[in-house]
């Protein structure tokens, strides 16, 4: 583990109820909220960032890995309790962009594991990872309008260069989840294996990207990106404003106080 990573990095609980463990080569970064279906805090956004950033330009990781523990990967932003939607505002967004700039910019691989629910931010982080691979378990959804909000993280983007328009209006404005086989059916992941058999994939895969061609991997990944991605910043930006302006109305507070009561919401437009 490099000497600059902060006190507590690679122990659970440690850096915000995640760990941070880089064992040769592979920098793998895992959340540890599975009580919570690993839903980030702000804490833990921070971390993958700076984990991300600082990964960038260490000769010592060759890729890096993001995965959940406990069966899921991130159920997303952590919007449990009462009145969670006065404790949003565009920080929470600036986070989430970070942690998104940080993955499709790093100079390294990134492949995100998937097991379980990946939905939300969470969602929007696991699509932004350049190898994708999910367990037929796993469940892809972006989530967003069942509370008021519009999808962010970039996955206005991601997700349609993947999929497609119509699917991704599906995914977006529904709320559907796919599986790991429907996503990867539907070119939104890279790799699927059955529940018994991801683990061994996951490793086979990192394995090939932590000894292949480092600057053959870093300009591979930059082209691809720029001929896919070249709206990305633009959907950023276009997504904050929009959840900014959406963060502010009642039906946000309505969709919020739902979940945490686990009741339908009434949206009333206002």
């Amino acid at each position: 583990m490099p000497e600059d990573l902060p006190e507590g990095a690679g122990s659970p609980g440690g850096m915000g109820d995640m760990t941070v463990e880089l064992d040769g080569g592979v920098l793998r970064l895992t959340f540890t909220r599975p009580e919570v279906l690993n839903a980030l805090s702000g804490l833990m956004a921070v971390t993958v960032a700076e984990q991300l950033e600082r990964a960038h330009a260490d000769d010592d990781v060759r890729v890096v890995v993001i995965t959940g523990s406990g069966g899921s990967f991130s159920a997303g932003a952590d919007i449990s309790g009462v009145d969670a939607h006065e404790r949003f505002d565009v920080r929470a967004l600036d986070a989430a962009n970070r942690i998104i700039r940080a993955e499709v910019g790093c100079a390294k691989p990134v492949l995100a594991a998937v097991d379980g629910v990946a939905a939300g931010v969470g969602c929007s982080i696991a699509l932004a990872a350049d190898v994708i691979v999910a367990s037929e378990a796993a469940a892809f959804l972006l989530a967003f309008s069942r509370i008021g909000l519009m999808p962010d993280g970039g996955t206005s983007a991601t997700v349609a260069a993947a999929v497609g328009r119509a699917r991704a209006m599906r995914m977006t404005l529904l709320a559907e989840p796919l599986t790991g086989q429907e996503a990867y059916d539907a070119g939104l992941v890279t790799h699927v294996a059955p529940a018994e058999e991801f683990p061994e994939l996951v490793d086979k895969l990192t394995r090939r990207l932590a000894t292949g061609p480092p600057l053959a991997y870093t300009a591979a990944k930059k082209a691809v990106n720029a001929a896919t991605l070249g709206q990305l910043e633009d959907a950023l930006e276009r997504e904050r404003t929009g959840q900014t302006i959406l963060l502010r109305t009642d039906d946000v507070a309505e969709g919020m106080r739902a979940f945490s009561e686990q009741r339908k919401p009434r949206f009333r437009g206002r």
